[in-house]
């Protein structure tokens, strides 16, 4: 299967930088990203004690291997996904079953392969939300034309930062991929987990270089039947008043490394109404 865009635009204004998620991630102790900001305004504490190295990654779970998967099978097409994943197991000779994820020949047959284990059940899941996507008119619009997995590193507010978009078009702007449970919940999951400031620091980094506030989309689908995909065009008055809260968080990021206060947020007493 080849991705959904395979054309890079000429006219893109500026370079951007392909290099693998985890060269990515390494740098965040030097950059600040999205989701260490995120961190940052849920709890400072949080954000110290993670870029500290102190909190633990925890084991990737299957629903997020489905996302990652999915990302690579529909932004960078079927060769970079069979460089990342290999499809199947070690079947255990008793039972003709595969073994279970966590056993040791199922450990042995993945380090054999040097790539990520997806079985034939999460690999058909994928192959299914990628043709939902291949099958939206203007999620296929969108990414028709671009450049996958692009990075950009500059200064905003006086602080290193860097993103990694999941598609870049230097007309259509920057379009972020979102795997869910349910379409019908998509707007208030957004809301939940922040995803106007994710993309509002990505335009505002963006702009940084460019020297242009570019438009923002997002394109989501289900993970589970009947595989719906939606595509929403975020408000440029909502990622206003995303960019702003981002603003005062990184400003208190700062006062947080200049004094080592790194406070909770919860240190006071609060009142609660349940009405």
């Amino acid at each position: 299967m080849s991705p959904i865009g395979t054309t890079q635009n000429d006219a893109s204004p500026l370079p951007l930088i392909h290099e693998p998620a985890d060269v990515y991630h390494a740098k965040a102790g030097h950059y600040l990203s999205s989701h260490l900001l995120a961190d940052f305004r849920k709890c400072p504490l949080l954000y110290h004690r993670k870029v500290s190295g102190l909190v633990a990654e925890n084991q990737e779970r299957p629903a997020y291997l489905i996302g990652r998967a999915a990302h690579a099978l529909i932004l960078e097409g079927q060769r970079a996904f069979d460089g990342q994943f290999v499809v199947g197991g070690p079947i255990n000779p008793k039972t003709g079953l595969p073994f279970g994820p966590y056993t040791k020949a199922f450990g042995d047959w993945q380090r054999a392969h040097g790539k990520t284990i997806l079985t034939d059940e999460q690999h058909l899941t994928v192959v299914r939300m990628a043709d939902a996507v291949r099958e939206h008119q203007r999620a296929a619009q969108l990414l028709s034309e671009g450049e996958p997995e692009g990075v950009v590193r500059a200064e905003y507010c006086h602080h290193p930062c860097q993103i990694r978009m999941d598609w870049f078009d230097a007309h259509q702007g920057i379009v972020d991929l979102k795997t869910c449970d349910d379409l019908t919940w998509f707007e208030a999951d957004a809301r939940r987990y922040g995803y106007a400031h994710q993309l509002a620091f990505y335009r505002a980094v963006l702009a940084q270089v460019i020297g242009l506030w570019m438009p923002v989309h997002l394109i989501a689908v289900e993970k589970s039947e009947p595989y719906r995909c939606g595509v929403w065009r975020v408000e440029p008055q909502t990622l206003a008043i995303a960019q702003q809260e981002n603003e005062a968080a990184i400003g208190r990021l700062q006062r947080c490394q200049e004094t080592g206060h790194w406070p909770t947020g919860y240190e006071e007493p609060r009142l609660f109404d349940a009405a």
